[in-house]
């Protein structure tokens, strides 16, 4: 017991020791760091040039040498007929992701990266969003919505590609799109409100804590997670559930004003193919077959905003980026046990 209770004393001093040296250095690195410009760096991927190298690596791999031969010299005698031609300028597909976390903080870089394809693209182009996110804050998603439709008011051709998950605020940003694409097994939908919260007062009570709370109006604090919620207090808090679920709703029929709007506001999620016959998705596609397509017509081109983060940036956001990671794996969890897929 006495080496074990040593062994304990000795872990809990190293372990003191390591956290005073981090705090620390992250002290000294915020006070000496120089503010970075909030602004991040737009990197731009050439995607047709990507696909087309992947095809000719195939084809080399799955071709004859004689069939090979004869691929190359038809593709370079067209490319001199090209180059001899009048330059024509293809229109242009931009392709932004978004994996939405439960605060939407990726919203930062989304705005930048709407910002910067606003700056060039005309009618002619087009932009594809991957939506891939499961909802989260009201006011979060609410921004992120808004600047997609910046690309709307823009008149640009906007479509939305969801492999994974536009559930509830990431549904709320998919449906601004002219057309929602989704992969068969997709999750859509869960247009709906969750507020829930663990209420520790009888804990407390057990204890002989008291908990205090002074306020100013009479719905400043409608409930709490110390305090005895009352009646009064659970009736204001719903009522304001439901007016968010009211402009949800609003929000999604002004966007895509054929759908029985009653009937899919419940809450509830559907796969990709039920989704499209109840018209909360056009067509049942994925991301990859569409870019595939549109390459044939269009220069395909990837948009992505890179933020350099400092070190103490990085140790501040990575138990948030852990939380979220949990709570995201939480709530996939039970969507798969609803449906009884594990």
């Amino acid at each position: 017991m006495e080496f074990l209770y040593n062994y304990g004393l000795f872990l809990a001093q190293a372990v003191t020791i390591v956290l005073s040296i981090v705090a620390v250095i992250i002290g000294a690195t915020a006070v000496t760091s120089k503010p970075k410009s909030q602004h991040g760096e737009i990197e731009v991927e050439d995607i047709s040039e990507y696909l087309e190298d992947v095809k000719h690596q195939f084809e080399e791999k799955v071709l004859s040498k004689e069939a090979l031969k004869t691929k190359q010299k038809a593709q370079k005698k067209a490319q001199k007929a090209a180059d001899k031609a009048p330059a024509e300028d293809k229109p242009r597909l931009f392709v932004v992701n978004f994996i939405g976390s439960m605060d939407a903080r990726e919203v930062t870089s989304l705005r930048e990266e709407v910002t910067a394809i606003l700056t060039i693209a005309n009618k002619e182009d087009e932009v594809l969003l991957k939506i891939d996110s499961g909802g989260g804050v009201v006011h979060g998603y609410g921004l992120a919505a808004s600047q997609v439709s910046r690309i709307k008011d823009a008149n640009i051709p906007l479509t939305v590609a969801v492999d994974k998950v536009a559930a509830s605020g990431g549904y709320m940003m998919a449906c601004v799109a002219d057309k929602i694409i989704a992969a068969p097994f997709a999750i859509v939908g869960s247009i709906g409100v969750l507020a829930q919260l663990p209420n520790f007062s009888k804990l407390l009570k057990k204890h002989d804590i008291d908990y205090e709370q002074f306020t100013a109006g009479d719905y400043k604090r409608t409930v709490t997670m110390f305090a005895e919620n009352t009646d009064k207090g659970r009736a204001k808090f719903k009522e304001e559930l439901e007016e968010t679920h009211v402009l949800f709703k609003s929000f999604v029929y002004g966007h895509r004003p054929s759908l029985d709007i009653e009937s899919v506001a419940t809450g509830e999620h559907w796969f990709g193919t039920d989704a499209h016959k109840k018209g909360l998705v056009d067509h049942i596609q994925t991301s990859d077959d569409y870019m595939i397509d549109k390459a044939k017509t269009h220069k395909v081109f990837g948009v992505k905003c890179s933020v350099k983060k400092g070190m103490a940036e990085k140790l501040g956001l990575s138990m948030s980026i852990a939380a979220d990671r949990l709570l995201s794996k939480w709530w996939q969890r039970s969507e798969a046990n609803a449906t009884n897929i594990q």
